[in-house]
C-alpha cells in the first residue's frame, strides 16, 4: 500500500570548516550534505522546503520523473519562479515506476555546491533487489569544495567574462579526506565485517567534473545507474558524470585491514580542473586506526580509452519484470550541436564574454517560470521555434575552430508531440576547444542507443545502435569530440528542461526545454498547480 510521507528541509546558513578555514555555507537542516530523503516505489511524498538564507532557492528532485506534475520539477524559472527568503514551498510527488538511488540540489545559481543530499527509493514491500541481497549499504555523495564563497568567485568570474576557479579539493560525504591540510578529522570512514556484501549508493554531485572512482584492492559489481537496473559487470573502477548515481556491490573479501575509496577528475581535453584525489576509507572490523590505508590505482586523468570502456559495458538488465522498452520507430530525429563560443562584452576583460550553445542558440533565462507562461498562456515569454538541426552544418569535430565564434541569444523551446518518440543526437564542437558534456533531461529517462568519437554519420552510426539493451538514465556524458545518440518517448505532459550538468556551461547558457503537449489544453493535460507556489 502506498503511504505518504512528510519531509522537512529548512534551507539556512552555517559556518563549516575545511581545509583548515572556516566559511559560512548554505545549508539543509543544518547539515553538509543534506539529509537523505527515503521513500519507497509508489509512495506520495511531500517536502516542505522554508528558506531563512539570503539567497532564493529551488529544489531538483534529479531524475524522478513527477509525471503530469512539472509544478514539483524544481529549476528556477522553469517549473517555479524560487522560493524567496523567508517563504516556504512544498514539493508534493509521487514516485512512479522508480526505485533506486536518485538525488536532490539546489536548482538555481551555483548553491547546489553545498546544497544537496541523497534520494533512496527502496523497491515496492514484498519486492526483493534483482542481485544477492547486501549486509548493509553506505550512500557515496562526491562533490567539491571552495575555500571561497562560491557566488562571489562567479560573480566576479561573469564581470570578467570569464570562468571562475576551480575547486580547492573533491569532497566524499562533505569531507576531504586525510590528503587534505586540516582534514585528518574531516575523512569519511566506512567499517565493514570480513566476508559481507555492502551496496554503495554512488552520487557525483560535483559542479564540473566527471570522477574516476575506486576501492583499493577491491572490485565493484554495478547493478544500477540512475535509479535503473542493469546487467551486473565487475569493475575495478567506475565513471561517473555530474548528476549521474551508481549502485555497486562490494565484498568485504581482502586482507583485514583499512583500504582507501578515492576518487579524482576524468577529463580528456585542454581545460583546466581540480586534479586533486579525494579519499575516504573502507575500515575492516576490529583493525586499530593506526594501520595506514593503502591506495587504489586510478586511470591517468586523460585516460579516454578506460573512460569509453566503462560506459560500452553498461547495459539494461531488460528481464520480463524490468523491460527496456526502447522506441524502435522513431517519430522526430534531432540533431542539436554543442559548442563553446565567446560574444561581445564591453565591460568584460578581453571584451568578450564566454558563452556555450546548443545548435548555435543560447538559452536565456525567463523572469516568469515557464511552466507557468505555458499553464496560464502567458505571451512573449518564450517561443517554441528551437531548431532540430543547426543552422549551418560544418565539420564539427575538425581543427579548433577560433573565429566567428558569436551566438544568438533566445528563450527558444522546442514543441513536441505527446507520446511521439524521439531520437536526438548531441554531437560535441570543436568550438574554441572539443569537451566532454553530461546532459541531464528532465521528466523523462531515456536509452542511450549509440556513441561514438568524431561527427556523427547518419548513414551509417544507427546500424551500430543497440535497440535490444541499452543502458536507460536520465543523464548522459556526450564524449569529447564525439557524439551520443538517445531515444525516449514524450509521455509526459508540460515544460521539461535539458542541460549541460557542468555548472560552468548550464551558466554560459548551455540549455533549452521542450513543451511536450497532447492536443488538449494546458489546464486538461497537467495537474492543477499548488496554491502555494513561489510567486514570480
Amino acid at each position: 500500500m502506498a503511504m505518504k510521507f512528510d519531509s522537512l528541509l529548512a534551507i539556512r546558513v552555517k559556518n563549516v570548516s575545511r581545509l583548515c578555514r572556516a566559511k559560512p555555507i548554505v545549508t539543509v537542516n543544518g547539515r553538509f550534505p543534506g539529509p537523505t530523503v527515503y521513500a519507497r516505489e509508489g509512495d506520495r511524498v511531500l517536502v516542505n522546503v522554508t528558506n531563512s538564507a539570503q539567497y532564493n532557492i529551488s529544489i531538483h528532485w534529479h531524475g524522478l520523473k513527477q509525471f503530469r506534475n512539472g509544478w514539483a520539477d524544481g529549476p528556477a524559472y522553469i517549473t517555479q519562479c524560487p522560493i524567496k527568503t523567508g517563504h516556504s514551498y512544498t514539493y508534493d510527488f509521487n514516485v512512479t515506476g522508480q526505485r533506486g538511488t536518485l538525488w536532490w540540489h539546489a536548482h538555481i545559481l551555483w548553491l547546489r555546491a553545498t546544497v544537496y543530499g541523497a534520494i533512496v527509493i527502496m523497491p515496492k514491500e514484498g519486492r526483493m533487489f534483482p542481485f544477492p541481497q547486501p549486509h548493509g549499504e553506505t550512500k557515496i555523495i562526491l562533490g567539491e569544495w571552495w575555500n571561497s564563497d562560491v557566488e562571489t568567485l562567479v560573480n566576479e568570474a561573469n564581470k570578467l567574462g570569464l570562468p571562475p576557479p576551480t575547486s580547492d579539493s573533491h569532497t566524499i560525504n562533505g569531507k576531504p579526506g586525510p590528503l587534505f591540510p586540516c582534514s585528518s578529522k574531516h575523512t569519511f570512514s566506512m567499517e565493514v565485517e570480513a566476508g559481507k556484501t555492502y551496496l554503495l549508493r554512488i552520487i557525483n554531485a560535483a559542479l564540473n567534473d566527471e570522477l574516476f572512482f575506486a576501492i583499493a584492492g577491491h572490485n565493484m559489481t554495478v547493478v544500477e545507474i540512475d535509479a535503473v537496473y542493469t546487467k551486473p559487470f565487475t569493475t575495478r573502477v567506475i565513471l561517473i558524470a555530474p548528476g549521474q548515481t551508481t549502485n555497486v556491490l562490494i565484498k568485504a573479501d581482502q586482507p583485514r585491514s583499512r583500504y582507501f575509496m578515492a576518487a579524482r577528475p576524468f577529463m580528456d581535453a585542454p581545460v583546466p580542473v581540480d586534479n586533486k584525489t579525494v579519499t575516504a576509507i573502507l575500515h575492516y572490523k576490529g583493525i586499530p586506526n593506526t594501520v595506514l590505508p593503502s591506495m587504489p590505482k586510478l586511470p591517468a586523468p586523460n585516460n579516454t580509452n578506460v573512460a569509453l570502456r566503462y560506459n560500452n559495458r553498461l547495459r539494461s538488465l531488460n528481464t520480463p519484470q524490468f523491460p527496456a522498452k526502447v522506441p524502435l520507430k522513431v517519430d522526430r530525429h534531432l540533431f542539436y550541436t554543442v559548442g563553446l563560443g565567446a560574444n561581445p562584452c564591453s565591460s568584460c576583460q578581453n571584451g568578450t564574454q564566454l558563452t556555450a550553445s546548443l545548435n548555435n542558440i543560447t538559452f536565456v533565462m525567463p523572469k516568469v517560470g515557464l511552466l507557468q507562461a505555458h499553464y496560464f498562456h502567458i505571451k512573449g515569454v518564450f517561443k517554441t521555434d528551437f531548431p532540430d538541426r543547426p543552422p549551418v552544418p560544418f565539420n564539427y569535430t575538425g581543427v579548433p575552430l577560433t573565429a566567428n565564434l558569436g551566438t544568438s541569444l533566445g528563450t527558444r523551446l522546442s514543441k513536441v508531440a505527446f507520446n511521439s518518440t524521439i531520437e536526438l543526437v548531441l554531437q560535441d564542437t570543436n568550438l574554441l576547444t572539443v569537451e566532454s558534456h553530461p546532459f541531464h533531461l528532465h521528466g523523462f529517462n531515456f536509452f542511450v542507443v549509440g556513441s561514438g568519437v568524431g561527427n556523427f554519420d547518419p548513414s551509417k552510426d544507427p546500424a551500430k545502435f543497440n535497440l535490444v539493451d541499452p543502458p536507460e538514465r536520465n543523464t548522459v556524458g556526450v564524449p569529447t569530440g564525439g557524439w551520443t545518440a538517445i531515444r525516449f518517448r514524450a509521455d509526459n505532459p508540460g515544460v521539461w528542461f535539458m542541460h549541460c550538468h557542468l555548472e560552468l556551461h548550464t551558466m554560459w547558457g548551455l540549455k533549452m526545454a521542450f513543451v511536450v503537449e497532447n492536443g488538449k489544453s494546458p489546464e486538461e493535460s497537467i495537474i492543477p498547480p499548488p496554491k502555494d507556489l513561489p510567486p514570480c
